[in-house]
């Protein structure tokens, strides 16, 4: 038992410090499990068959579906236009839309997708959209009102299944979201309402213009442009940009180049075009560079350029007319997270250009090539508009937001849509009426989804797989299975009993909920489910009552993680896009974690009794 509990804490700490993968740190903590004995390699490897983990997969597949054809957009879209210009009604809306949507599908993704439209209607509220991209958050997490809606309510299931208990039906938890959900709505809106406002008198300027080119040419401190005449004898003339390597080289710069397209003998007309791999250096050409004068300066010297004149920052600064810039966050189960944008091959693949990166609050603006790229960072691009838009269908690697409002708020609908929504309601149908069992009607909806063509093919249903989330909770269920073999989680839950059953079952409840409640501010939610169902299944047996309320405290416990912005990837991800800080998540997330811990140990007994 203190072998098992020793590396529990070991992977505990690996899981908070988030240097190593999660997923890793789970592998390794298994294969100790394996070499000291204290499982068989059959029980250590019992995960990766495990229903759960199977579902899971297949639900990957099904949020991606339903994401790649636009459903949940053009669904959450058409709602949220029902609170026209009313604070109070939007952010109820916005509330009930992203627990809607996160009831049946990631959360994440589910972020990913409101984020766009949220911002753009916020602002044509005239309100501020960090008055909202926090709630939208928490109320992705919040959405726990079907079996499928978090991996904690289907660890519990499981395990309630697993000790002879009746498995959780697909609505079980829908009585227990809908009361999250209105305790949420009410405390948010008079937290955020007071604590999420901007600073330095900044919002009632959001409340006029909102987060527009001139708010993200300053917001990053844009520096000026150089415009740089090419020499008539010039080597690169005739070359491809990708050819000649100017940004590796000299750490700048290309934005756009400025070509001769007519003109008389006096007067010549020219042309902006976005600076792309393929853009071939003419006679006569113009480089709008950006980046450090140093660097812009040693270009010049090293090809016997010269500078035509200097643009300092502003929204003249481009063309806005066909070019322009945006604002794009990493998703954390991106392709992108831990390449550099060379690595990456950002124009390459994506047509645009990064001007700036943001990262918890601090600005990068030079330099950039070498720089890797980290989970919900924010990135300024810039490119024409329609790639610029074009981005908006590639949300498993980035979230486009910070657009002009007119652009923000286009929605494009794939006609698969319909499709998805059938496959989904056909879902919803077998599993609630058990016509087959759950973790069929999923793989078989997964399956539908790339044969009807809502997924282009395999290998894009794969994409969809966060394979982090599901080897993660893959790895942890023997940890699980060694806690009850070596009686670590009889100790906890004797232990729980004997300091707290003396003063009743509501005093227990409240030790299993607050216990969740305080480990998934450190390790994953999936992994501290799975090791408080075990506590929770044995602790209702010790003290002679229902299992059922303690099942529930552990799954609402462990999604109910609201004090960090690092607890949860939707947290994480909406940290840079409404500029909040640490303690913001202090302030608004610790004091409704807290309530809806109470709310929760007072109503969980009135609606599955002890």
């Amino acid at each position: 038992m203190n072998i098992t509990l020793i590396i529990l804490l070991v992977s505990s700490i690996f899981f908070m410090q988030g240097k190593v993968r999660a997923d890793l740190v789970a592998i390794c903590a298994l294969l100790a499990l394996v070499v000291t004995g204290i499982l068989l390699p059959s029980e250590a490897l019992s995960g990766f068959s495990n229903p759960v983990v199977i579902m899971m997969i297949g639900l990957f597949v099904v949020g991606g579906g339903i994401f790649r054809t636009g459903l949940a957009k053009l669904i959450s879209s058409k709602i949220l236009r029902l609170a026209g210009e009313s604070e109070i009604r939007l952010f109820v809306l916005v509330m009930l839309v992203t627990a809607s949507i996160g009831a049946f599908v990631s959360n994440t993704g589910t972020v990913a997708v409101m984020m766009p439209i949220v911002v753009s209607i916020a602002v044509s509220a005239k309100v501020s959209p960090k008055r909202f991209l926090m709630p939208l958050a928490f109320a992705s997490s919040m959405g726990i009102l079907t079996l499928i809606a978090t991996p904690p309510n289907m660890i519990v299931s499981n395990e309630l299944e697993k000790n002879g208990f009746e498995a959780l039906s697909f609505f079980s938890f829908t009585p227990v979201g809908l009361v999250c959900l209105a305790v949420g709505i009410v405390v948010l809106y008079f937290l955020s309402k007071f604590f999420l406002s901007d600073e330095d008198g900044k919002e009632n300027n959001d409340k006029k213009s909102g987060k527009s080119l001139t708010d993200l040419t300053h917001e990053y401190q844009l520096h000026k442009l150089t415009h740089i005449a090419i020499s008539d004898d010039s080597d690169m003339i005739g070359k491809t940009l990708r050819e000649l390597q100017i940004p590796n080289r000299y750490n700048i710069s290309i934005v756009t180049v400025e070509k001769i397209v007519g003109g008389g003998r006096f007067r010549k007309n020219t042309s902006e075009v976005v600076a792309g791999p393929n853009t071939t250096i003419e006679k006569g050409d113009v480089l709008v560079c950006y980046g450090k004068k140093s660097n812009i300066s040693r270009f010049i010297d090293e090809n016997n350029f010269s500078v035509l004149e200097d643009v300092e920052k502003g929204t003249d600064i481009f063309d806005f007319q066909e070019i322009g810039i945006a604002e794009v966050f990493i998703m954390p189960n991106s392709k992108l997270v831990n390449r550099t944008i060379i690595d990456a091959h950002f124009r390459d693949e994506f047509n645009v250009n990064i001007l700036g990166i943001q990262r918890k609050n601090e600005y990068k603006m030079s330099d950039l090539q070498n720089e890797k790229l980290h989970s919900g960072d924010a990135l300024l691009i810039q490119g024409t508009w329609t790639d610029i838009a074009n981005l908006g269908d590639r949300q498993e690697d980035l979230v486009l937001v910070g657009q002009p409002l007119k652009e923000a708020a286009k929605v494009t609908i794939n006609h698969k849509a319909p499709v998805a929504a059938v496959i989904m309601a056909l879902m919803v149908i077998a599993m609630v009426t058990n016509i087959v069992a759950p973790v069929i009607a999923v793989m078989s909806a997964a399956v539908l989804m790339v044969i009807t063509g809502c997924l282009r093919n395999v290998e894009e249903a794969y994409k969809n797989i966060n394979w982090e989330s599901v080897v993660l909770i893959a790895g942890m269920m023997p940890m699980a299975v060694a806690f009850e073999k070596t009686g670590a989680a009889a100790l906890i839950s004797d232990t729980l009993v004997g300091g707290l059953g003396s003063y009743g079952p509501y005093a227990l409840l409240a030790g299993v909920y607050f216990g969740t409640s305080i480990l998934t501010m450190f390790i994953s939610n999936s992994a501290t489910a799975l090791l408080f169902a075990p506590i929770g299944i044995q602790a209702a047996a010790n003290m002679g009552v229902s299992p059922y309320p303690f099942m529930f405290a552990v799954a609402v416990a462990a999604s109910m993680c609201f004090a960090s912005p690092f607890s949860t990837p939707p947290n994480a991800l909406v940290m840079s896009a409404g500029r909040y800080k640490f303690i913001d998540y202090i302030k608004v997330g610790l004091p409704l974690q807290i309530i809806m811990g109470i709310v929760m140990i007072l109503v969980l007994p009135l609606l599955f009794p002890f």
